[in-house]
Order: structure tokens, then sequence, then C-alpha cells
């Protein structure tokens, strides 16, 4: 490997280790919100940013750098690891999306592929998790939840950072962590337009989208965002009422805090601690979300609510009436929809994440 090429590799290693590895608290802070987001430091209002050690401003500096550049390779989403010159792809998942997501792109490109996952998450997504030792990846169990996986990842990426990349896939962290990973969900909302536009022939009234990290809600949102006559609301996992201190809706109940490099709402306790998020739904149980999102809800772009235990009633009528399978996590978006229709003008169109 020359020298060059470890030099980009320890930056962007740096960098994307620093928009996972757990703090050792987060901190509780009061400060007053700018009118405008600064979208090019990854301010938006007062979220986001980069609350990082001054010796590793430079590392961030170069992942957004190559960022950037690579933007212009058609093939960025699947070759930069290679490129980057490492042999093996280290990845934490919750649900199993993101894992299954990675190990069929390491088994495209050759490459060997790890994916750590918490017992309880790897016991309810048993499928995903044969799918992903088809494919040829070592999945690996962690303890706990998926904070517990990302932190083993973690480790693993620390002792082989000559020759590991670790693939996050939330839009939390530090700038531009997030705006990496929301590039490429964005074209949830681009494919909605298109669709829009050859089925209605204008936007859609209402976007819908469940929020954990808010990658799948942000991907969706981030097209219409200017589009002032449309609704963008997410909805959160309430599980057993936001009063019973078991959910996980971090924009309802959260305060806000810097997590993992970024300033955001975060689930914490009076001493800045991190408490743990419960959901039906193992890809919304993050204690931190989008600081984007988080800006979108103070400035009033975006609304977002919270569903508890007729998030499964909702999964069982759409398996019944359309013979469609959503996810758990999706099937929050779609509780809503009961609360939401009444309020609704007749003719109005609206569209959901599954």
């Amino acid at each position: 490997m020359t020298s060059k090429r470890r030099t980009r590799n320890d930056h962007v290693v740096c960098a994307q280790l620093l928009s996972r590895a757990p703090t050792p608290n987060s901190q509780k802070l009061d400060l007053n919100m700018p009118t405008t987001p600064t979208i090019s430091v990854g301010k938006f209002g007062r979220f986001g940013g980069k609350y990082v050690p001054e010796t590793l401003i430079a590392c961030l500096k170069e992942l957004e750098t190559e960022f950037v550049w690579a933007l212009q390779d058609t093939e960025f989403q699947a070759m930069i690891a290679k490129r980057m010159g490492v042999e093996t792809v280290v990845a934490a998942t919750g649900a199993g999306h993101h894992g299954l997501a990675t190990a069929a792109a390491c088994a495209k490109l050759s490459l060997d592929c790890t994916v750590f996952m918490g017992t309880a998450d790897m016991e309810k997504q048993s499928l995903n998790v044969t799918l992903m030792k088809l494919l040829g990846t070592e999945v690996k169990t962690a303890e706990g939840s998926f904070k517990d996986a990302s932190s083993q990842a973690i480790r693993e990426w620390i002792g082989n950072l000559e020759t590991t990349y670790h693939l996050t896939g939330t839009v939390v962290g530090p700038h531009p962590c997030p705006r990496v990973v929301r590039e490429f969900q964005s074209v949830i909302g681009k494919e909605t337009r298109r669709q829009a536009m050859e089925k209605w022939g204008g936007n859609p009234n209402v976007l819908l989208a469940c929020v954990g990290s808010g990658s799948n809600a942000l991907g969706l949102f981030h097209e219409f965002i200017g589009d002032e006559d449309v609704r963008l609301i997410g909805v959160e996992a309430a599980v057993f009422g936001l009063d019973s201190g078991k959910h996980a809706a971090t924009l309802a109940r959260g305060e806000v805090g810097v997590y993992h490099g970024a300033m955001s709402y975060l689930l914490q306790d009076e001493e800045g601690q991190i408490i743990k998020p419960h959901s039906i739904g193992v890809g919304l149980e993050c204690p931190g979300v989008s600081p984007e999102l988080c800006f979108l809800k103070e400035t009033g772009r975006a609304e977002f609510y919270s569903a508890t235990d007729d998030v499964v009633e909702a999964y069982k009528r759409l398996c019944r009436l359309e013979g469609i399978f959503p996810s758990l996590e999706a099937s929050h978006a779609l509780a809503f929809v009961d609360k939401l229709c009444p309020t609704l003008p007749s003719g109005s169109k609206g569209c959901s994440k599954l």
C-alpha cells in the first residue's frame, strides 16, 4: 500500500470512526438557534457541525474532499472501498437491512465483510442473518443491541485501520458523515418525485416516513424540502407511550446535546447519560437523530408524531388489503395514516416509505 493511499485511508477511517464512536457522556447544551443553516460546515441552525478535537478537523476535511471528488465517479457507491485499497469492510446493523446491503456489495466486489449484530436483533432478524452468511459475510454477535454492535464494529476497525473500511449507514455524526449518507438515501425522494409526476402530474401533498436515526425519512424528505406545499411528516416509536420511559421518540422527548460529534436531539437523563431506546422495530432503536431533521422540526418545516401499539394493526391491515409486507419500522408511519386522513382535504395525495 502506498504512502498516499495509507494517508487517505487513515483520514477517512478517523472521521467515520468518530461518527460511530460512543462518547463518555453527551454534553447538554443550551444555545440559541441561528435563523439560517450554514450548510457549508454541516450546520443546520444550532444542529450538526463538528464537535471534535482540533487535531481531527483535518481528518474530517479530508473525508469531505474525498467524498466530493468521488461523487464524480458513477461507481462511487460500490467502489469507494476498493479504490481506497482496503481488503475488508466492517459494519454494524440492527434490523439487518444495512448489513445485508453491505454483504451483497462486498460479495460483488470480492471484499471480505464482517457485520456485527446484537443478540436480540439476531433472533428477531434471523432471515437476514442467514442471507448475509450466504453472501459470504461473517456475522459476529454483540451482547446487547445495535448500540453495542456499533461499538464492537469500531473495535474491529481500530485494530485494522490499514486494511479495513467502516461502512456507516446513518445520518448522524460530525460533518460530512451525515451528508455522505444523505446523498445516497436521497434517491428515495428523487424516485418518489418522478413517480408522482408520472401518476398525478405533480407532487404529492403529504410525505410520511418512520424516524429512528432519520436516514430513511431524510432520504424521502430532502428532495421536497424546498416544496413548501408538500407536508413532511415523520413518525417515531412511542412503544408503551411517551410517558412510560420506554420509547424511541428522540424528537418528541429528547433534549439537545452533543452525540457522536454533532449537536442534535438525543435521549438522555438529567446527568447527560444516554437512555436506552425501545421500539418494536429494531431499526428505530437509536438514541440520537439526524441534525438536519432536528432543524426541520425547530423551523416547523417538518412535523413529527409518534405511534404505539397501533403499529401492529397497521402492519396487518396492509398485509390483508394490499398483499404487501411492510417492515415494522415503516408500519409506524402507516399507523399514523388513520389519524391523518380525516384531516386532509378531499383528493389529497400522499406517499409513505415502506
